[in-house]
């Protein structure tokens, strides 16, 4: 009897009834996540003359959810392990629109910061939420592939309705509105998944051990901390300390993993060379990508002189092609290879970053589009192909700890892409030689120089732009430069790495 009904109940698991309508929902969560990471950096000018916070302010007001959500990330998948991923998915989701509203009316830099940081906390349960439930809901490997790809091509689309979205309403209402976007898509995500989603756990999940939290807290946010205060004001004491203090905290947390019955996040899926292997792959592109997507914006709008709606369109084919690759990259994978699809991908955006080399003030749109083009449909391949590995090498009563490493990796490399890309821009623009009497906030930033433009006559503007904007772009130069060479061995580290790594093929 056994074996008569074993079919059907195997049967029922793989084709669970409303999979893609609670894909849906999940949908809306990660494109809520997208878009509100990219709107804030359109919004920053308008926030700063608004609300007049000081440079350090400012740079807290853009860095705080960043902190915030890569020290909780791991720490909120393994949450949602044990209480389970649809209460911690909505119950997030819920604080993210709430405290959407205090972001959007808040009054001082300070109440600003506290509003970006408790944004932080929130975020840090929606995307490892997310993916952990796609695990749980589509247990056919074929299935599960495309609603990764799903998954990671409305993450892309997120990041391309952001600017575009952001830029609209800037020009047309005032800054708070891109905060207040929220709401609707919360609404619409909560309702919607009371219904839909199923809950899923681990069944035998132990203690949520506070101690592991508090390390992984504290070491993660110093760690992100001290490479970015590298990155902007150069290796102090104060920044050495902080960053030796972040990776001790890891370092403990790390060991007691190790010691735990039941660790927050087990060790031991590192030991699979797939899972590794990916997770490595994720965080170097995100480093090499990283530098051209913190300044791309900034070359469009302050040195082509686009307004932000402008800009916003301008980047779209980047969002366009990794769209179109993710929605296919698990039937490529399985067609060819794991790791001919993620080298492939990995050298494809490797490229595309070294065209960028070449890259003046004058420089038309048609290589900057085909770029941009080529970089997407090459991430979309690695990043779609990376996620379903990382998904297929674990339990699924592990999902959301594992699905938290991979978010973790994305966080982490940036932070270091841009301590490390944002450091060589920076060294080659503070170089550039200015007309006399140009003040010193010139050499801080493009912005800096467009701001102090604005208050001289206008032959000396004139003269310090166009320094400060060839300077810029010798500055982009280089680090798109070091950019592709950091894809390009990333796409050879992939080829040996993911050796022998396959997608289940299914049934």
């Amino acid at each position: 009897m056994t074996s008569t009904l074993q079919p059907a109940l195997t049967t029922e698991a793989v084709k669970r009834p409303g999979r893609w309508l609670a894909l849906g929902v999940l949908v809306l969560a990660v494109l809520l996540v997208a878009v509100d990471a990219t709107v804030l950096g359109l919004a920053t000018p308008y926030i700063s003359e608004d609300l007049k916070p000081s440079g350090t302010q400012l740079l807290w007001i853009g860095d705080v959810y960043s902190f915030v959500i890569a020290g909780l990330l791991v720490s909120m998948g393994s949450l949602g392990d044990r209480i389970g991923r649809k209460r911690i998915l909505l119950g997030g989701a819920t604080a993210f629109g709430a405290i959407s509203v205090l972001n959007a009316y808040a009054t001082s830099p300070e109440t600003m910061i506290l509003a970006r940081a408790l944004l932080g906390v929130a975020g840090a349960t929606l995307m490892p939420a997310t993916l952990a439930l796609i695990r749980n809901l589509f247990h056919d490997p074929r299935e599960r592939s495309l609603a990764v790809g799903i998954w990671g091509a409305t993450a892309s689309a997120g990041t391309a309705i952001g600017p575009i979205t952001g830029g609209f309403l800037l020009e047309h209402f005032w800054w708070g509105s891109v905060f207040l976007i929220n709401l609707p898509v919360m609404v619409v995500l909560v309702l919607v998944g009371i219904k839909l989603l199923p809950e899923s756990r681990n069944p035998n999940p132990g203690p949520w051990d506070l101690i592991s939290v508090a390390l992984s807290l504290v070491g993660m946010i110093a760690v992100v901390y001290a490479v970015k205060e590298a990155a902007t004001h150069g290796c102090t004491w104060e920044t050495l300390t902080t960053g030796l203090l972040g990776a001790a905290a890891l370092y403990w947390f790390i060991r007691r993993q190790l010691t735990l019955p039941t660790p927050l996040l087990d060790m031991r899926l590192f030991r699979n060379r797939g899972f590794s292997g990916a997770v490595l792959a994720d965080l170097l592109t995100v480093l090499g990508l990283s530098g051209l997507v913190f300044f791309l914006s900034q070359y469009l709008q302050l040195v082509q002189g686009r307004r932000p709606f402008e800009a916003g369109l301008a980047e779209l084919p980047a969002a366009i092609g990794a769209v179109a690759a993710g929605l296919v990259a698990g039937r490529a994978a399985r067609r060819f290879s794991v790791r001919a699809v993620v080298s492939g991908g990995l050298a494809a955006v490797g490229l595309a970053l070294a065209s960028l080399t070449l890259i003046d003030r004058s420089t038309g749109y048609p290589l900057l589009g085909t770029a941009l083009l080529v970089v997407g449909v090459g991430a979309g391949f690695s990043f779609t192909v990376t996620a379903d590995v990382i998904l297929s090498s674990v339990p699924k009563e592990q999902a959301g700890a594992a699905s938290a490493v991979s978010e973790t990796a994305y966080e982490l490399g940036a932070a270091l892409g841009i301590a490390v890309l944002g450091s060589i821009m920076t060294s080659v623009y503070r170089d550039f030689t200015g007309p006399a009497g140009a003040p010193a906030g010139a050499h801080e930033s493009l912005s800096g120089a467009v701001e102090a433009a604005s208050h001289l006559p206008p032959d000396t503007a004139r003269q310090l732009l166009t320094s400060a904007r060839e300077a810029f772009v010798d500055g982009l130069s280089l680090a798109a430069g070091a950019g592709a060479v950091v894809l390009l061995a990333t796409a050879a580290a992939a080829w040996f790495l993911l050796r022998g790594q396959r997608l289940d093929s299914g049934q």
